[in-house]
């Protein structure tokens, strides 16, 4: 049984593939979203993973009825309708063309692969897949956060009037320790890229999202601080960035400055973003993420200035389905939003964002990081048909 002709007697069936940190979060996800949204019933039936006992302990620990260490069997069997892929970037492509061809909805996390031509793949898969009433989506879970959707509404409605800079920085300290140990993160053959890849596709995309607009030109720069990290057999070459910094030209004008780091100490995880428009500003760190702050730019200069606003009122992005007004949510909230936005699209037999060419718009800002990197700085236009 495939999405083609949806189960009418028992709940959409969701295989996991992955089950660490993105695994437990998305876990977490799939046992809340039904007590608190009106989506399709679902069952967690089956988690993946390579080791026996790990995967074992990860399904009775998160609630999965059953774990597998064979993803390719699982795609295939009649009880499995989604398949959620949180596995390392260089997986996503095979897992995520494969499932599609097998009929079942997939949910693949950010960044959509590790190469422009897999993410390209990945796109005509799910495009084809589209036509047969098999949906896509990628996760990028910010944009699932209230104070960002808030914050792209006032622009949306013109609250900042023109918007003329964005300023995007995401910062973390988990690798700031010479001694932290190598990880498939750190190897360009595993993880493709390192800050740049892992967190500044997050500020890109909400770059594009907010503003509603697409970058067309990038400069940028990235460096290594920790060149050598000690791994299973002595000690290593980094081969990925430690930080990223970006200027980027978007199609309506504005310039966006991008800075990520993931040895900026004392920043945990740090999403800031600032927004200058020609009638209003706004500002955001993921630290605080139950804030917006607003500056109305229409108001007298005597009273004029940025005002918090909490957003936690049943009014505001997804929080009527939570707590009272003033409860505050968190970040783990973000994802069980975006598999509500992916349950009610599968429901509704449409396709919900982000879509795998949202991913790929992405992937084609970071390859022109890269490559203006690799040249120096120099500026380097975002290509629709960049290889």
């Amino acid at each position: 049984m495939t999405p083609d002709t949806p189960p009418a007697t028992r709940p959409l069936g969701v295989a996991l593939i992955g089950y660490e940190f993105m695994g437990k979060a998305h876990s977490n996800a799939w046992r809340s979203v039904g007590s608190f949204f009106d989506v399709p019933a679902t069952s967690m039936t089956v988690v993946v993973g390579r080791t026996p006992d790990a995967v074992a302990a990860a399904a009775a620990r998160y609630g999965w009825a059953e774990w597998a260490t064979d993803w390719r069997e699982v795609i295939t069997r009649d009880d499995i309708d989604i398949v959620d892929i949180c596995a390392p970037g260089w997986l996503h492509a095979e897992i995520a063309i494969a499932a599609l061809a097998a009929g079942k909805h997939v949910l693949v996390e950010k960044p959509l692969s590790n190469t422009l031509a897999e993410s390209q793949a990945m796109v005509e898969a799910a495009a084809t897949a589209r036509a047969r009433g098999v949906f896509s989506m990628i996760g990028f879970n910010y944009r699932r956060v209230p104070a960002l959707e808030l914050a792209r509404q006032l622009i949306a409605n013109g609250r900042l009037g023109t918007v003329r800079q964005v300023r995007a920085c995401y910062l973390q300290d988990w690798l700031v320790d010479p001694a932290t140990p190598m990880t498939w993160r750190l190897r360009a053959e595993t993880a493709g890229s390192g800050a740049l890849g892992d967190i500044a596709s997050h500020a890109i995309d909400q770059v594009q999202f907010l503003l509603g607009d697409a970058v067309t030109d990038a400069s940028g720069r990235l460096h290594t601080f920790v060149t050598e990290r000690e791994g299973p057999d002595g000690p290593e070459p980094v081969t990925v960035d430690d930080a990223a910094w970006a200027t980027l030209g978007l199609a309506g004008g504005a310039i966006a400055s991008v800075e990520v780091s993931r040895v900026a100490l004392g920043a945990k995880n740090s999403l800031r973003i600032e927004v200058y428009g020609s009638a209003g500003s706004l500002s955001f760190d993921l630290e605080r993420l139950n804030e917006l702050q607003f500056l109305d730019g229409t108001e007298s200069v005597v009273t004029q200035g940025f005002r918090r606003i909490l957003v936690t009122e049943p009014e505001h992005p997804f929080v009527g389905a939570w707590w009272p007004q003033g409860h505050v949510i968190g970040w783990e909230h973000s994802h069980t939003h975006q598999i509500r936005d992916f349950l009610v699209g599968i429901a509704e037999s449409r396709p919900a964002e982000p879509s795998f060419e949202h991913g790929l718009a992405v992937q084609r800002v970071l390859a022109a990081i890269e490559e203006s990197a690799a040249a120096g700085g120099a500026r380097v236009a975002v290509c629709a048909d960049r290889p």
